[in-house]
């Protein structure tokens, strides 16, 4: 191929024209004898300078190679290829190799990990467990959540009934405190220095020791027992019993289980004598400020009818002495004014006699309670205004304002159909007393005009005076604007901030009928034996 080239460039050398036209000749001489016309010889010169261009090209490309060479170089070219190619799947193999043997370690190492946090999981589980077995909810909010109506666990009729049943049950404790009274168990072959008396010495003063123990422990749940506290009493005295249990276990010393049933039933006995006499006091003072009501009524009637009476004999005068001048109109109008005195007296002689016949009024305190809370009561006192003003005194702090006030014969069955209309919307569902309902006064003036038919008087909107001046008041000198209360609710996420007093300290209004008879405890009696 080299040779080629050579001639072909030889070639084209010889063929070079002249610049001289007249020395140019007609016709180029080629390398075969054969002549090329100068007609189109410059054209064809170039042609041939591409093709040697192109040929040159191809030769420094090539390197000017022979075939058995570039064969040669072929064959090194797909050794190399192929050893490229053979390194690379090996070391793909190992990087994949590496890559599962570090998977494995990892896999292998949260595997453990995994094993062991699954192992201190269930460890703490078990802890908490019997923490928790141990753990006696204290925490007043907590159970006052949880509280809901009582009930007795001993009906009795009444609180007397109750304190001496309280009496016939602690001397039965008392009895069973005594020595060989049963109160506690324990191994009596225990033995000290090989010592069979030393042994029995010492499980019966271990054993006085843990009865007074939990004796004292017992006594400060009674002390400090409320209703709603009863079940948690119950709890934290028979968790007692299992530590006794727990801490006697080597010579098998523990509380008999009868004599913790008895104490049991000291405190459920004690939860129904105290919630009994709660129920008495509330219906004594309900009872009391019937009476004091009552009292009021007579007395504002006796003095209405003092007052008629007396006016009534003023005009009894009167007309004598118009009757001797002759007045016969002034005698005429004296007549009207005294038929309309007697009227009176025998109204208000009606309403002595007639316990029932009242005023039946809605009222509401903005400020106090919100828009949307009335109360619906009934008096008997001859202006009911005067009562509405009494219920507003220091214990709220803005006047209630009326919304509706009805008078009926039978006012006292007027205000039980209307409180048994609105049963469910009471805001107090345990103490009746509190008359109080969710309910507007547009919704209270239905019931009463389907259940009176008139009302004497009717507001819609409470002015509330005080209550909006303060709001006024508060804008003006630029403080935040008070709003009406709302009803508050007991959260279950709520925080606990109230707990109950340390069990050995004094209750603070602590009633006294208890006194004595409930506080008694066969522990605080030096000549206790077992």
């Amino acid at each position: 191929m080299g040779s080629q080239v050579k001639d072909d460039t030889a070639m084209v050398d010889d063929m070079a024209i002249p610049e001289d036209s007249a020395a140019r000749p007609k016709h180029i001489p080629t390398d075969k004898g054969k002549e090329i016309p100068l007609f189109r010889g410059r054209s064809r010169a170039k042609e041939f300078r591409a093709q040697l261009d192109d040929l040159r090209g191809r030769v420094d490309h090539l390197g000017l190679l022979s075939a058995v060479e570039l064969e040669q170089r072929k064959a090194t070219l797909e050794r190399e290829t192929e050893e490229l190619a053979a390194n690379l799947a090996r070391e793909k193999a190992e990087s994949v190799a590496a890559v599962e043997r570090e998977t494995a370690g990892a896999r292998e190492t949260a595997e453990k990990g995994i094993a062991d946090l699954t192992v201190r999981q269930q460890t703490l589980e078990q802890r908490v467990s019997e923490l928790n077995d141990q753990v006696v909810v204290t925490e007043e909010t907590a159970i006052l959540q949880e509280v809901g109506v009582y009930k007795y666990r001993h009906p009795l009729t009444d609180a007397v009934a109750y304190q001496a049943e309280l009496k016939r049950l602690k001397d039965l404790i008392k009895v069973m405190a005594l020595k060989d009274g049963g109160a506690v168990l324990a191994d009596t072959t225990w033995t000290v220095n090989g010592s069979a008396p030393k042994g029995r010495a010492m499980v019966r003063d271990y054993s006085k020791l843990v009865l007074r123990a939990y004796n004292a422990e017992a006594d400060n749940l009674v002390r400090a027992l409320k209703p709603y506290k009863l079940e948690s009493a119950i709890e934290r005295l028979s968790k007692i019993v299992g530590v006794i249990s727990k801490l006697g276990k080597t010579m098998d010393i523990r509380i008999f289980d009868g004599y913790h049933q008895l104490r049991v039933k000291e405190l459920e006995l004690t939860a129904d004598y105290l919630e009994k006499r709660a129920e008495e006091k509330e219906r004594e003072r309900a009872e009391r400020e019937r009476l004091r009501e009552e009292r009021k009524v007579q007395e504002e009637l006796a003095r209405e009818r003092a007052r008629l009476e007396k006016e009534h004999q003023h005009y009894v005068n009167v007309l004598a002495r118009f009757e001797a001048q002759g007045a016969h109109d002034a005698v005429a109008r004296t007549h009207d004014a005294l038929a309309t005195i007697k009227k009176a007296i025998e109204d208000v002689d009606y309403r002595v006699a007639n316990v029932r016949a009242g005023y039946v009024y809605v009222i509401s305190n903005v400020g106090a309670f919100g828009e949307g809370m009335i109360k619906i009561g009934l008096t008997r006192r001859l202006d009911p205004t005067e009562r509405v003003r009494e219920l507003g005194d220091a214990s709220v702090p803005f006047k209630y304002d009326t919304h509706a006030l009805v008078f009926s014969d039978d006012a006292v069955g007027l205000e039980a159909k209307m409180h048994e209309r609105l049963a469910d919307r009471r805001v107090n569902r345990v103490n009746k007393r509190r008359e109080f309902f969710y309910i507007t006064p547009g919704e209270a003036k239905i019931h009463l005009l389907a259940l009176a038919g008139d009302l004497l008087e009717y507001v819609e909107v409470p002015e509330a005076v005080e209550y909006r001046q303060s709001l006024n008041e508060a804008e003006v000198v630029g403080e935040p604007a008070a709003t009406a209360v709302q009803m508050p609710t007991l959260e279950a996420d709520a925080p606990l901030q109230q707990t109950i007093p340390d069990a050995g300290a004094p209750i603070p209004d602590q009633d006294e009928p208890l006194g004595g008879q409930l506080s008694e405890s066969p522990s605080s009696q030096d000549s206790m034996e077992l």
